[in-house]
């Protein structure tokens, strides 16, 4: 048994290392594209910034005022906000104040019944906004001046359905906003820049959105997908799936950590990797071949002498340092990124167990309620017991 495992392990370890340089490839060919770009900032087209707010986040005010000093000739921030949700709109109302020749407009609730309330908002938000253009972001992002010049740009192609940007952190607060960082950087983006290679720009990122109404409307527009999970991802999916292409810009927001602890970093992941594994499947088993700790250790283990064991253990940290360091310090310009280097361990181990107690948890917790997924929609635990 010894022996099999002697010639097998070592063959599965190195899947992650085939994993790791393809990542490093597809980052390395995505962030050349600052190299090459020659964008021409002058289409501005009337634009309706939507923000569907759930909650108050750290910084607020000065995440939405910074949506306010755009460089951009003509646009509006919507917000729809629950009534109750006093906080933030009291945010809103001085935001009002300070910037009287801005336009912004405050709805209160979606005025609708759906398990995913982001969506709800949105379908309310799409309805009322005045414009064609629609840049939609999550309440943690902090934009440049140049932000929707940027991301509406490549909207004057008409192959062009949406536009989407990766999102970095503006700091970090906390050791579990650390080793979210760095799961971000080592993880999160190679897996996005390795299906960017293999399949296209095929998703899109919550932070950021740029679409059209008549984008939305091709499929639905966020009605069709109020009661599903992931409606990031979906709508880029169904904007691609449509015919037209999503962008995927080397340009990145600021979003504000707000990671408290470590049991709600972990909280937050496994709810997402659950997600995934009932939207891909296959995509979340393959997931196994990603994971370069473990099958390095094990290979090392059963490695038929101490440079074999060696070659892999430091092949892997070799290969986990340089994809690491691509994305958050050449890619994404992040400091301090030498110290983050000796957390990705710490981020694998938890990853990978992660990944394994997803396959025993038969629902998520989604915005204070628990939802199975059947058939690709929320179904609330209750109800489901119920029938």
């Amino acid at each position: 048994m010894r022996e099999l495992l002697t010639i097998l392990l070592p063959i599965f370890a190195i899947g992650p290392f085939v994993y790791y340089l393809l990542a490093i490839y597809g980052g390395w060919n995505f962030f050349a594209q600052r190299r090459k770009s020659s964008r021409v900032l002058d289409f501005a087209p009337p634009v309706s910034n939507l923000k569907p707010i759930k909650g108050v986040d750290p910084d607020a005010y000065e995440n939405f005022a910074s949506l306010c000093r755009q460089d951009y000739p003509e646009y509006e921030l919507l917000f729809c906000v629950d009534s109750d949700n006093t906080a933030t709109i009291s945010v809103l109302h001085k935001l009002q104040r300070d910037f009287p020749d801005r336009s912004i407009r405050i709805l209160f609730g979606s005025g609708r019944v759906a398990a995913n309330d982001k969506a709800a908002k949105l379908t309310r938000l799409v309805n009322e906004a005045k414009y064609e253009v629609l840049v939609i972001n999550d309440s943690d992002v902090r934009a440049r001046p140049d932000y929707l010049r940027t991301v509406v740009s490549p909207l004057q192609n008409p192959d062009v359905g949406a536009v989407t940007l990766p999102y970095v952190p503006l700091s970090e607060q906390t050791f579990a906003d650390e080793l979210q960082s760095v799961g971000m950087f080592s993880d999160f983006y190679a897996g996005v820049f390795v299906a960017r290679v293999l399949d296209g720009v095929k998703f899109a990122l919550g932070p950021t959105i740029a679409t059209t109404r008549s984008q939305l409307a091709r499929f639905g527009g966020y009605a069709s997908i109020e009661n599903r999970p992931g409606d990031d991802l979906l709508i880029g999916r169904l904007i691609a799936e449509s015919g037209s292409r999503v962008e995927f810009l080397p340009y990145a927001v600021e979003t504000v950590a707000d990671f408290s602890s470590i049991r709600e970093l972990i909280h937050k992941r496994l709810r997402w990797i659950v997600v995934m594994r009932h939207m891909r499947p296959w995509g979340h088993f393959g997931l196994a071949f990603t994971q370069g700790l473990p099958w390095s250790i094990l290979a090392a283990i059963f490695a038929p002498n101490w440079s074999v064991a060696a070659a892999f253990l430091l092949l892997y940290v070799a290969l986990r340092v340089i994809l690491t360091w691509l994305i958050g310090h050449y890619g994404f310009k992040q400091k301090h990124m030498a110290r983050k280097l000796l957390l990705i361990p710490a981020w694998d181990a938890m990853a990978f167990v992660i990944w394994l107690i997803s396959f025993t948890r038969r629902s998520v917790r989604w915005r204070g309620s628990n939802y199975y997924i059947r058939e690709g929609r929320l179904v609330p635990v209750a109800s489901a017991t119920g029938d």
